[in-house]
């Protein structure tokens, strides 16, 4: 049975790595819960996409962001800020993806963001944290309902 566009979880996910951005879809692609993943590679694209401009314009409103903090051309401090900072955004949870420093973890916290977890490397920890996001964000959380 084809599950029907409300029941598709829409992710965007700003990965630079051309790599790591497929080990991500391969990951989201073997869970159960059907998703879309939309893919952009910086920050200012991000952006675009987030405020459907340019040839963003068409695409589907995320129900959750996977942004890492480094990122090129704007930050994901940046992103996160104003995405806080539009009232039509600021309910999308954004889950940010850290390295190991602690303060990079504070910023993301003060910026209001819904988790920040230590960027996995390797196909083996993208898959535990695609499980568990998976299991925490897809199956227990309930998201919003977009305004007209």
């Amino acid at each position: 049975m084809t599950p029907s566009p409300e029941d598709v979880v829409s992710i965007l996910l700003v990965e630079p790595d051309f790599e790591d951005a497929g080990l991500y879809a391969d990951s989201f692609a073997d869970i159960h819960t059907p998703t879309e993943i939309h893919t952009v590679s910086n920050g200012a694209t991000a952006l675009e996409y987030l405020h459907q401009r340019g040839e963003y314009a068409d695409s589907p409103r995320p129900d959750l962001v996977l942004l890492p903090f480094q990122l090129p051309a704007v930050s994901g401090e940046a992103v996160l800020s104003e995405l806080n900072g539009d009232p039509a955004l600021k309910s999308i949870p954004v889950i940010v993806l850290t390295g190991p420093d602690d303060d990079e973890v504070r910023r993301a916290y003060d910026l209001h963001a819904n988790a920040a977890i230590e960027g996995p490397s390797g196909t083996e920890k993208v898959d535990v944290l695609v499980r568990a996001i998976e299991h925490f964000w897809l199956d227990c959380v309930k998201f919003p309902a977009v305004d007209p």
